[in-house]
């Protein structure tokens, strides 16, 4: 992976400042959520006094038993399939052990109050009420209270079918003389319903139940008011209710008693238009994702037992968040306890769909992507800016090293950057002082030979002429033997002191040499007849042209690296083998190649081969001329002289290897340039 890839991962790093404006905005939306919920409880509040103040119709305390408004007719039958629209509201009134075994469900229409009373009882005692056996047969006991007046009914049947039910005392003012009512059985207990005119229905109601089955099971019940809906109640909600707000009132129970307005969308001060699809998506799911409102109270319903209600039936104000009917709508519901003389008598619900918040978060939340693509986009920018520059200057460094020195080893320029004052300028600096070191090293190695030639002169000539007065002194045949052999070691020093010097001498002279124009084929074609003599029994192979080959340079260096490459060649190859030179033109010049069977070369050697001091040659015998690795290295400075440069390779068939010199020729010089030279 490269740095600017590197830099750009890093780069990445900037979305934490989208993320943290995400849940800046988030916390935003929190704090004016709970401004909201504050403002909605305060007008439930001042709602409730409202209607405390002006003396409305409030539920009164205690049990109530709550009448529904018909929609559909009942038949009096005593089964309850007309009553399946309010099956979910039967009022368990059983025993505290069994509170299931009595259900009871009023309802009323233009003209009747309806009543459905559901009992399990498997086994029955039955009698009609007005039978004497009546009081030791299984009944139901209601009573009817109204302006003070109170009259007691027993709803008894000695088989299924119609029934009818007598008061027990005949003063009972504007209550009903009697009840008629149908009795139907099952084997699981009875149902009993019945139906009194509206104008005699009693303003409250108990219930006693007698079951001669079990006689500890006797079910009764305190008074209960008839709580209906009220519409008077509900215009004096309109008159207090908050704009687009739609307001229950409940009573104890969680029955609904009156209601006022419709959930409607509350647009922000200022605002004309809706939140956008965009925007309330991103509300819902980016911003308030957690709704914990209850979802059944956005539905009409009679009796509200939502966590929110309890709550306020307990005396403590609640206000939660629901998902709304459209897509992204949020629902603010606050339900306030309605407190009458310090007690608890129902609660007041008012509900808002809200647009304001989407319309909020949606601006902070645009807001904030423009901000975090700006900021990104121009973080990204500088870093990958700075990741480009920081490269290039790497690579600089990198191909300033890379040219800094020759294959030789000697120093050909300086490293750059080094005078830049970060990191990366402490680096070259040190690349250049290991090149120094390098370069003097080198320096050093290179004048050895010519050094260690100068030095040995001396003392050799003292080693000799010691050698030479010892032989004129009469010593014995073992002595002179050893005498013999130092003469012969100190003869082969002065070959290897003579070998060096003559690479010193060679050096200069291949530096100093003067070029000429000249046939380069018709000298490499003299060096190789010449070679056929010193060859033998090897063949020689002479692939050079008959045509003239012009070259501007020094014949007499082609011909020195051409005898070192043949006396190379000859070292390697076996006896009967063959040696091939060739030469041929090229595009940059000429190409003069010595080839020779024999063994190949190793891979370690291919880069260094014509570096000075490094030979493949094993050691030379006694008497045999020093091999100092010197001759290749002579190969390549003459290459180089001549605007080439020297290789080797192994041959494709495996059977050989090939030296080869690429020639370009030495630059012509000007007359200016070799003026003073003649005049010096």
């Amino acid at each position: 992976m490269s740095l600017r890839q590197k830099l750009l991962l890093v780069a990445l790093s900037m979305l934490a400042l989208p993320w943290a404006g995400w849940q800046f905005v988030r916390q935003m939306e929190v704090l004016l959520r709970q401004g909201q919920e504050q403002t909605l409880i305060a007008s439930g509040k001042a709602l409730s006094r409202s209607l405390v103040a002006i003396n409305a119709a409030l539920p009164p305390p205690g049990s109530a038993v709550y009448v529904h408004d018909l929609t559909v007719p009942i038949a009096i039958d005593g089964y309850g399939d007309d009553w399946s629209t309010v099956r979910p509201y039967f009022q368990a009134l059983g025993p505290a052990t069994d509170a299931q075994k009595v259900k009871m469900v009023l309802g009323k229409d233009a003209q009747w109050l309806h009543g459905f009373v559901e009992v399990r009882d498997r086994t029955r005692q039955r009698a009609d009420a007005h039978d004497p056996q009546a009081a030791r047969a299984d009944r139901l006991e209601l009573e009817f209270s109204r302006a003070g007046f109170t009259r007691r009914y027993w709803l008894a049947s000695a088989a299924p079918g119609p029934f009818e039910a007598l008061p027990s005392g005949m003063e009972g003012g504007p209550l009903p003389l009697t009840i008629t009512g149908e009795w139907q059985e099952d084997a699981a207990g009875y149902r009993i319903e019945f139906r009194v005119p509206t104008s005699q229905a009693p303003d409250t109601l108990s219930l006693k139940l007698v079951d001669t089955g079990e006689p500890d099971a006797i079910a009764g019940s305190e008074p209960m008011t008839l709580l209906h809906y009220s519409t008077s109640l509900a215009r004096e909600l309109e008159q207090f209710a908050p704009e687009s707000t739609r307001v229950r009132l409940i009573s104890g129970d969680g029955w609904l008693v009156a209601e006022s307005g419709a959930v409607a969308q509350v647009q922000p001060r200022g605002e004309t238009e809706a939140p956008s699809w965009l925007a309330r998506w991103a509300y819902r799911w980016l911003i308030a994702p957690a709704l914990q409102g209850t979802p059944a109270l956005a539905q009409s319903q009679a009796r509200l037992d939502a966590a929110e209600s309890l709550q306020a039936l307990s005396g403590v104000p609640a206000a939660t968040w629901r998902a709304g009917s459209s897509p992204g709508d949020v629902v603010l519901v606050a339900a306030v306890p309605l407190i009458v003389d310090r007690e608890t008598r129902g609660a007041v619900l008012l509900e808002q769909t809200n647009t304001a918040l989407p319309l909020l978060t949606d601006a902070a939340l645009k807001r904030l992507g423009l901000v975090s693509l700006g900021v990104l986009a121009l973080a990204a920018g500088v870093l990958f800016a700075f990741a480009t520059w920081l490269s290039v200057r790497i690579r600089r460094l990198r191909d300033g090293a890379e040219r800094a020195t020759a294959a030789d080893g000697r120093l050909e320029g300086r490293v750059p950057l080094t005078d830049s004052k970060d990191e990366l300028g402490d680096l070259a600096r040190s690349f250049q002082q290991l090149l120094d070191a390098i370069a003097a090293y080198t320096d050093y190695l290179r004048t050895l030979a010519s050094k260690l030639s100068h030095e040995l002169h001396t003392p050799l000539a003292i080693v000799k002429s010691s050698l030479d007065n010892l032989e004129h002194q009469p010593i014995s045949s073992e002595a002179r033997a050893y005498v013999g052999r130092a003469r012969d070691g100190i003869d082969r020093l002065v070959a290897i002191v003579r070998a060096m010097s003559e690479a010193s001498r060679m050096e200069r002279a291949i530096a100093s040499a003067d070029a000429e124009d000249f046939d380069l084929s018709e000298v490499a074609r003299g060096c190789a007849e010449s070679y056929r003599a010193l060859a033998a029994p090897r063949d020689i192979i002479i692939n050079v042209p008959d045509q003239l080959m012009p070259m501007h340079g020094a014949p007499e260096l082609i011909a020195q690296a051409l005898d070192k490459l043949f006396d190379n060649a000859r070292s390697f190859t076996p006896e009967h083998g063959w040696i091939r030179i060739g030469l041929e033109p090229d595009a940059t010049g000429m190409v003069l190649s010595v080839a020779n069977q024999g063994p190949l070369l190793p891979a370690a050697m291919h880069g260094r081969l014509f570096d000075s001091l490094v030979s493949l040659r094993d050691g030379a015998g006694r008497g045999d001329v020093p091999h100092l690795g010197l001759g290749l290295y002579v190969v390549r400075l003459v290459a180089e002289r001549h605007g080439g440069k020297a290789s080797a390779h192994n041959l494709p068939g495996g059977d050989g290897v090939e030296f080869v010199l690429h020639l370009s020729g030495m630059p012509r010089e000007s007359v200016a340039s070799r003026a003073p030279m003649a005049r010096r």
